[in-house]
């Protein structure tokens, strides 16, 4: 029998291929709507994308190609209203934000920020779990959790290398295994935090301002505000769970923080290079943060886009692309054959990962066709009734099916997905759409029991520190908490934001 299901995965590929084009052709053949036959088109082409993009029976990047083709052909939207949702505000933010994180690494700015917090941090060996942990945090707020988890793994395997030389690799087995998985699980965690920390964020933005235009912009303050409070609980937690009860390290091990400070002594004074990418990126948070007006109840702030004659022309991706471009037209103090080098140059275009974009406007473009068709309506009569289940079940149901379908999932994919499906049913039940939408969003980041939960697990999973027993077992525990941590947030969330 495992042979068989063994096989049967091997060819996940090709059965999903097969598979989603069959359900797109029955849905042609037998519509799901007699009296709307777009809505039923819509309806098969949303399933043969789903299919495909969980199956990954083409690149993910090329199932998000299927809507310039396939909606325009069938007559669901023009290709040209197509095309604008594969490049908009929400895309440019992602492009700036990621222009900046390219310019850390390639400056090794990121790597001077991870050290110097894990040596703050740093005392005793759960206190060095803690600064790896919020050195991964803190970085996956703004870059991303693939680049964050790639730099700090290194310099975690050399302090592992160190410990194992004086103490034995049994004896440090379990510190071990807290570092490794703790550096994974906060990179995911810290991308909730920020608007622009990780992929499901920003679709969650697209897709809510698409179907509910007339509700207060997603910004990045707000975002912060409501993300911050919850990475922070649960990086708390996670650390607790990894190295007080699950991997405690042996009580003889003594932290010796030598190997921290030779790194940092290595990177020698921070550079020109450095400073100027330090001031843009804090400049770039701070014009965030304070662009449009902060209610603070007993005083409000003004944002300085109140400043300028066409304050509602500006938005977030203004701000990051502006960001992106003095990165190219700053010098840097080097220079090469002659010519003075830029902060970054042309050739930093081919690392930014321009398959996520098109996995975004291929969400964006589907979440368009959910609405224009009127499909997105046809899914919120049949779930009309959902307000009358208590807000613990509804909250707790969406976050335990999100965190465990995202266990075997792309979450960009996932959330591309369902978040159109969860606006729809919040229209056609008077539900608020933050309750359903919210939750889930988050929930997507929040898979840590396999090595194919996220790239995070599978690069830690690969330092061969890990064995697959104690990731499916810290993971378990996590995701139950996760699962606990977001239902009581957003209990306390639904009277402090409001959101009823």
């Amino acid at each position: 029998m495992p042979m068989i299901i063994k096989q049967i995965l091997s060819l996940r590929k090709e059965i999903g291929f097969f598979a989603g084009l069959l359900l797109f052709m029955i849905m042609l053949i037998n519509p799901i709507s007699q009296s709307n036959h777009t809505e039923s088109l819509m309806a098969a082409t949303a399933v043969l994308m789903v299919v495909w993009w969980i199956s990954e029976a083409i690149p993910l990047g090329a199932t998000s190609l299927v809507p310039i083709v396939i909606m325009p052909v069938l007559g669901i939207m023009s290709g040209n209203s197509v095309a604008r949702e594969y490049f908009n505000s929400t895309i440019l933010i992602f492009l700036g934000g990621f222009l900046i994180a390219l310019a850390m690494q390639k400056w090794m700015l990121h790597k001077r920020i991870s050290l110097v917090v894990i040596r703050i941090l740093g005392s005793s060996t759960s206190g060095i779990v803690l600064g790896f942990m919020s050195a991964s945090a803190i970085l996956s707020m703004f870059i991303s959790n693939v680049a964050t988890t790639v730099m700090l793994l290194p310099i975690g395997l050399a302090f592992i290398s160190r410990l194992e030389e004086e103490f034995g690799k049994e004896e440090s087995q379990s510190f071990s295994v807290s570092i490794m998985l703790g550096i994974a699980y906060s990179s995911s965690i810290g991308g909730i935090a920020t608007l622009i920390g990780t992929a499901p964020n920003l679709i969650f933005k697209r897709v809510y301002e698409m179907n509910f235009p007339d509700s207060p912009e997603i910004t990045f303050a707000s975002w912060l505000a409501f993300g911050l409070p919850i990475a922070f609980v649960m990086l708390i937690l996670t650390w607790i769970v990894l190295s007080k009860f699950l991997f405690p390290a042996s009580k003889s091990l003594y932290i010796d923080k030598t190997h921290i400070d030779e790194q940092l002594a290595d990177l020698g004074k921070i550079s020109f290079e450095e400073k100027t990418v330090l001031i843009i990126f804090m400049a770039t948070v701070f014009l965030w943060l304070f662009r449009t007006n902060i209610n603070l109840e007993f005083i409000v702030i003004p944002g300085w886009s109140e400043l300028l004659p066409v304050k509602d022309m500006v938005d977030d991706g203004t701000i990051a692309i502006f960001s992106g471009l003095l990165l190219f037209i700053l010098p840097a103090s080097r220079s090469t054959e002659g010519s003075r080098k830029k902060i970054i140059n042309i050739d930093i275009l081919s690392k930014v990962p321009w398959e996520v974009i098109l996995i975004f406007g291929g969400g964006f473009a589907l979440a368009k066709g959910f609405t224009d068709s009127g499909l997105s309506d046809l899914i919120g009569q049949n779930f009309n009734n959902l307000n009358e289940l208590p807000p613990t079940i509804m909250i707790a149901s969406i976050s335990t099916i999100l965190t465990f379908l995202t266990e075997l999932t792309s979450n960009t994919a996932t959330t591309n997905a369902i978040l159109p499906l969860l606006a729809s049913v919040a229209k056609a039940s008077n539900l608020h759409p933050l309750m359903l939408m919210l939750p889930a969003t988050l929930s997507a980041s929040f898979a840590f029991m396999l090595p194919v939960g996220t790239p995070p697990n599978a690069i830690v999973y690969g330092s061969g520190y890990i064995r697959i027993q104690d990731m499916v077992k810290a993971g378990f525990y996590l995701n139950i908490t996760g699962i606990i941590v977001i239902t009581i947030y957003f209990l306390i969330a639904i009277h402090l934001f409001g959101i009823v």
